[in-house]
C-alpha cells in the first residue's frame, strides 16, 4: 500500500505526533483494561529509539466539545499517563493547554501526552484551523489509530494535510497489511465468519465478501434472515422478513451452508432452558439462540480446509453458556487452521478472549468500526489522506 510508514523515516531529534486509539474503559480512574495502551507501545517505543521528542494524542470517550476538562474529568487521560509511565518506565506528563501555547520541548525520548482531544472545538468536524495548529505542534505526524481510521477528523485526518510529513506508524500498517493479505492477495480456498443481530448492519460487509470468498459461513440473528430465506420456520427468533430477498441474491454469488440443527429456547434470558433441535422441528414460539453440535462439526469441517479466514461476529449468543458451544467449535477450528486468519469487531475479540485462542489466530484487529468498513471496501479517510501526502511526495 502506498503510504510513508514510520520506520522509513529519520526521526533523530524530531518532535513526533502519534495519533493514537487510546480509548480505554476507565471506572473510578481504574483501567479496566489495558490493551489498546499496550498495542501503541511499538510506535511510541519505535520513536523514542530514534531519539525523537514523543508527543501522543488520543480521545477518550464522547465528552462535550469544548468545554474544559476540569468540567469532566472522567474523561481526561491522565490515568492512560499514568499506565504509559509504568509501560514505558518514563515519565509521561498530561498537557492541557497545548492549543493555547506551544509545549516547551521535553528533550529527546521524552513523552507527553495531549489531554483528550475530543474537547477541542471543531474536532469531529475536522476543522481546518484546529488541524493545522495541530500540525505545528510537530515536525513528523504519525497515524497509528486504525480504531479511528474511518473518522475524518481534525486529529486522524485534518493534521495529515497540513503536517511537514505524515505517516502510519507500525499499528495502523501492520492492520492494513493484514487485510491486504486476507482481502486483496488471498491464498485459497478463502472463508469469512460473519454473525451478528441483523443483516441490514453488515449488508455492505456481506456484499463485498460475496464477491471475494469461496464459502461464506453466517451466524447469530442473520443466519435467522437467510433460514426464513430457504422457507424454514424461524419462529420468533430476531429475522429481517424485509431482506429475504436480499439473502436469497447472496446465496447466488457464493455457497453459504445453512444450519441443519440449532439451539433453541421460549425466551432469551441467561437462564432460559436450551433445547437442541432439528431446523425442521422449530416450533413457532422458540427462539434460535446459537447453531446445533451437527452444525458446529459441519462448520468446523469446512474451515479446517481454509487457507484464508476473515472472522466478524459470533455464531450464537456466547454470553449465555448454554448458548455458547457454536461460537467455542466455531473458536477452536479457526485456532486449529493452519492457514491465515484475522478477526476483528467488539464481539469477536470478546469471543477469542472467553475460549482462550488469542495466540492461535494470526491477526487480531484492534479496530471495529475500520475493520467493519475496510472489509466492506470503503476507503479509510485517514489512509486515503496519508496516500494522498506519499503521492504528491509530502508537498
Amino acid at each position: 500500500m502506498s503510504f510513508l510508514r514510520m520506520d522509513q523515516l529519520d526521526l533523530a531529534g524530531k518532535r513526533v505526533l502519534i495519533r493514537e486509539d487510546l480509548n480505554v474503559p476507565i471506572k473510578d480512574g481504574v483501567i479496566g483494561n489495558d490493551t489498546r495502551i499496550r498495542a501503541a507501545l511499538p510506535s511510541i517505543e519505535m520513536a523514542r529509539a530514534a531519539g525523537a521528542e514523543v508527543i501522543i494524542m488520543s480521545h477518550l470517550g464522547r465528552p462535550a466539545e469544548a468545554t474544559p476538562i476540569a468540567e469532566q474529568r472522567e474523561y481526561s487521560l491522565q490515568p492512560v499517563a499514568q499506565r504509559l509511565s509504568t509501560l514505558l518506565d518514563c515519565s509521561v506528563e498530561v498537557n492541557t493547554d497545548y492549543l493555547n501555547e506551544t509545549p516547551a520541548s521535553r528533550g529527546a525520548a521524552s513523552v507527553t501526552l495531549l489531554e483528550n482531544v475530543r474537547i477541542n472545538a471543531g474536532e469531529k468536524a475536522n476543522d481546518d484551523a484546529l488541524a493545522k495548529r495541530y500540525a505545528q505542534l510537530c515536525d513528523v505526524f504519525v497515524m497509528d489509530a486504525f480504531g479511528t481510521a474511518h473518522r475524518a477528523q481534525a486529529s486522524t485526518h485534518g493534521v495529515a494535510k497540513y503536517a511537514t510529513l505524515a505517516c502510519a506508524g507500525p499499528l495502523l500498517a501492520n492492520e492494513l497489511d493484514a487485510l491486504d493479505r486476507s482481502l486483496k492477495n488471498p491464498e485459497r480456498p478463502m472463508l469469512a465468519i460473519v454473525g451478528g443481530a441483523k443483516v441490514s448492519s453488515k449488508l455492505e460487509v456481506l456484499n463485498n465478501l460475496s464477491t471475494k470468498v469461496d464459502q461464506l459461513i453466517v451466524g447469530g440473528g442473520i443466519a435467522n434472515t437467510f433460514l426464513a430465506a430457504i422457507g424454514a420456520n424461524v419462529g420468533k427468533s430476531l429475522y429481517e422478513p424485509d431482506l429475504i430477498d436480499t439473502a436469497k441474491a447472496l446465496m447466488s454469488k457464493t455457497s453459504i451452508p445453512m444450519p441443519t440443527d440449532v439451539i433453541v429456547a421460549k425466551q432469551f434470558d441467561e437462564n432460559a432452558t436450551a433445547t437442541t433441535k432439528l431446523i425442521a422441528d422449530v416450533e413457532d414460539d422458540d427462539m434460535i439462540l446459537d447453531i446445533g453440535p451437527d452444525t458446529a462439526a459441519n462448520f468446523a469441517e469446512i474451515i479446517a480446509k481454509m487457507k484464508t479466514i476473515i472472522w466478524n461476529g459470533p455464531v450464537g449468543v456466547f454470553e449465555f453458556e448454554q448458548f455458547s458451544a457454536g461460537t467455542q467449535a466455531v473458536a477452536k477450528a479457526v485456532a486449529d487452521n493452519a492457514g491465515f486468519s484475522i478477526a476483528g469487531g467488539g464481539e469477536t475479540i470478546a469471543a477469542i478472549d472467553k475460549f482462550l485462542i488469542t495466540d492461535k489466530v494470526s491477526y487480531i484487529s484492534t479496530g471495529g468500526g475500520a475493520f467493519l468498513e475496510y472489509v466492506q471496501g470503503t476507503v479509510l479517510p485517514a489512509v486515503e489522506i496519508l496516500q494522498r501526502r506519499a503521492s504528491e511526495g509530502q508537498a
